[in-house]
């Protein structure tokens, strides 16, 4: 059964693009299409972790050929869980983009590329996710990679194509990092499968060991976003249509804590970079949540939490035990939700205030409550308040380190609990800014005119109405030192509020220098309700947020049965070589 399943998450998506070029020119057949076709991922990926739970760990040589040299796809409790997760968040965020292209023409995600493209992406996912040897997880990347440059710079403008550049610059050095690692493991090892890797690594004298080690750790440090490999990120994703942020805050970071997790455990079990690996998880958790605090846009604040959270995945891996894993895994799960789910929210708060910056935003509890409802679920969720997953994840991570014990576990446990703290204020900041408050004055209210009500009456000196800066007048002959004193008080003051108005009024948004303030396209906050498809969307996605809750008993131990695997190596390595697992 296996068998037939395992190429279908890879294989139903490169052929559903295919087939999305060529209905092109039929806008409702193509997207009908593209949900079909994640829709049957998303029942594939199901199957096979159903499968994967009750019979264990299996392998699929492509083409027949024999091992090592087939491509193998293998499939376990970890890549079967990544699949599930993955597909699922795939599929409500393309909803998502469905309904903001019917909303609005396609503007922001055009039919012709962003549906072949999307799911050209989440076939190089899946791939990266089954792949059994470091080439094809290479190949795995690279399609996700050239897929995800494509869609970042949707649109064309200034901000994007600026983040693209960064973006791909960056991607671009991690993946020559990583093909010059795998040539040097080839060059040790003579080999890149990894059933086979597991084997003869430990052959290796204990410097080649950790040179590999540490080559892997970076490449995949830098697509995980792990501190001081992070900086990248921010300035990034917060450009692109809601979308795609949605997709690669859920998805592409999580690919390169899949292949740490998958290469620690089966690779490397030594533990030799494990001290090295917490205090970076330290560092990730600590720099990315003071960079959450200190914004004010809600697309950076979510950016920078994500970096932070990765901190929390990466003690987990670093703790080397089976209950660190199984924490690792199950916040990888809730994350992947979590993040995915706010950052489609923060397309229709913008979509619904006209920008996602607090400061121009106020009264969305009482203009939309039904959005309002749709942030503070799972914004309370990443915080870890009680009785959500998050709280979960945290308290399994914590309880772990705890297990393990030492000066330096318990200094990253109190970090953690920091994070936690810090993510709480950083969460209510956008809520009491953006939902709570009155709403802020229009940014196309902010006159001349407006100043000067500001400031007070004037006796007449000044008309600014106009729009002009007020100019500076000669003061009255005859007045007395104090009505002087006052004219000039007013006038001062009249000048400084009309600067402060023009200031506000002139401003980029957060999506970009050099637009008008309002939404991206400088249009004023709508008043129209949300079209219905992607609140329907997002609030799939929050439901499925709370779900993880509901479920968290048999998902958490079915994460502890994937680090039993993980830790074991046994399961992997047999499902590849059967009998031949000496060799």
């Amino acid at each position: 059964m296996i068998g037939a399943l395992a190429p279908l998450p890879v294989l139903l998506p490169l052929l559903g693009a295919a087939a999305a070029l060529l209905v092109g020119r039929h806008p409702r057949v193509q997207r009908t299409l593209s949900m079909a076709v994640l829709a049957g991922v998303v029942g594939v990926s199901v199957a096979l972790l159903l499968i994967a739970d009750a019979e264990g760990a299996a392998a699929v040589a492509v083409g027949d050929w024999p091992v090592p040299v087939a491509i193998m796809l293998v499939v376990d409790r970890l890549s079967a869980l990544m699949l599930v997760v993955a597909s699922t968040v795939g599929l409500g965020v393309l909803v998502f983009a469905v309904g903001q292209g019917t909303a609005d023409g396609d503007e922001e995600t055009p039919l012709s590329i962003f549906h072949p493209t999307f799911l050209v992406l989440m076939a190089g996912v899946s791939y990266a996710f089954l792949a059994g040897d470091l080439f094809n997880l290479y190949v795995g990347f690279e399609v996700l990679l050239t897929s995800s440059y494509v869609l970042l710079t949707l649109g064309g403008s200034a901000p994007r194509i600026r983040a693209g550049i960064t973006y791909v610059v960056v991607s671009l050095l991690s993946s020559l990092l990583f093909l010059a690692s795998i040539a040097l493991v080839y060059a040790a090892t003579g080999t890149v499968n990894l059933a086979q890797l597991a084997i003869r690594l430990p052959e290796l004298p204990d410097g080649t060991q950790l040179m590999l080690q540490a080559m892997l750790l970076i490449a995949f440090g830098i697509k995980a976003a792990v501190f001081p490999l992070s900086a990248w990120l921010p300035d990034s994703y917060p450009t692109a249509p809601a979308p795609v942020t949605a997709v690669f805050a859920g998805l592409l970071t999580k690919v390169g804590v899949y292949a740490i997790i998958r290469t620690q455990t089966l690779l490397f079990p030594g533990g030799a970079l494990d001290d090295v690996l917490m205090w970076a998880a330290l560092a990730t958790m600590l720099v990315g949540i003071l960079g959450a605090v200190a914004q004010s846009d809600i697309r950076r604040i979510l950016s920078f939490t994500l970096v932070s959270h990765i901190g929390y995945m990466v003690f987990g891996i670093a703790l080397a035990t089976t209950a660190g894993l199984a924490g690792a895994i199950f916040y990888v799960v809730h994350h992947i939700a979590i993040q995915t789910t706010l950052f489609l929210v923060a397309g229709l708060i913008e979509r619904r205030g006209g920008s996602t910056s607090t400061a121009r935003l106020g009264g969305l509890a009482t203009a939309s409550p039904v959005l309002a409802v749709l942030f503070f679920v799972p914004a309370m969720n990443l915080a870890g308040i009680p009785p959500f997953s998050g709280f979960i994840g945290k308290v399994g991570l914590l309880d772990a380190g705890i297990a393990v014990g030492g000066w330096q576990v318990y200094v990253l446990v109190g970090g953690a609990v920091v994070t936690s703290l810090l993510t709480l204020l950083a969460m209510s900041r956008v809520w009491t800014r953006s939902f709570w408050r009155p709403p802020t004055q229009a940014a196309s209210a902010d006159t001349a005119a407006a100043a000067a009500h500001d400031a007070g009456p004037d006796d007449g000196d000044d008309d600014p109405a106009g729009g002009d800066e007020p100019a500076e007048e000669p003061l009255p002959e005859g007045l007395a030192g104090g009505a002087t004193s006052t004219i000039t008080a007013r006038r001062t003051g009249r000048r400084g509020a009309w600067q402060r108005h023009v200031a506000v009024a002139t401003a980029a948004p957060a999506g970009g220098e050099g637009q008008p303030s309002g939404g991206a396209d400088g249009s004023r906050p709508s008043t129209r309700p949300l079209p219905a498809v992607m609140m329907a969307a997002t609030t799939t996605m929050v439901l499925l947020t709370v779900g993880l809750t509901v479920i968290a008993g048999p998902l958490y131990g079915m994460t502890t049965r994937s680090a039993g695997d993980l830790r074991e190596r046994t399961p992997y390595i047999e499902a590849v070589y059967g009998a031949e697992v000496g060799r």
